[in-house]
């Protein structure tokens, strides 16, 4: 696999972006979503495997608080380390803005992310009932949190 490097995302790079996110869920952020994050300058970026992208995921992060609100791996590259490789540098970019800790939301069904999260220290701390659209219906979400203090 080839050299791993991280850019912050512009308003040029929505195309691939939204590209890579439609083939990975079935649910995909729209534009505007991530318009209003990069305009909003949450930590948004993207991953390259040399000069492809392969990757992006957006942060927010106010007070001591963060909340990772998007990881995605385009679907080709996954099973590769490339989530986990993403998901360490937004901690990281987490811990540079001085959060004490990390929150996010999975799908219950996304049980190769719940395990990466746990693998990384993220635990469950709650459930969202119908919190994810999904065919035919909606699905629930698990809240997890990561601490960042050492």
């Amino acid at each position: 696999m080839s050299e791993l490097h991280y850019r912050a995302m512009l308003e040029a790079d929505l195309d691939e972006v939204l590209s890579i996110e439609t083939a990975a869920f079935s649910h995909p952020w729209t534009r505007g979503i991530f318009l209003d994050c990069v305009r909003s300058e949450y930590e948004c970026w993207l991953l390259f495997s040399g000069n492809q992208q392969v990757g992006h995921t957006v942060l927010s992060a106010a007070g001591d608080e963060s909340h990772l609100l998007n990881i995605t791996i385009r679907p080709e590259n996954q099973g590769f380390g490339l989530g986990a490789a993403l998901l360490e540098f937004i901690i990281d970019r987490a811990k540079q803005r001085k959060a004490e800790v990390t929150f996010l939301e999975v799908r219950a069904s996304n049980e190769a992310a719940a395990r990466l999260y746990e693998r990384f220290g993220f635990n469950e701390i709650g459930r969202r009932r119908n919190y994810y659209p999904a065919a035919g219906g909606r699905e629930d979400a698990l809240v997890m949190a990561y601490s960042l203090i050492d």
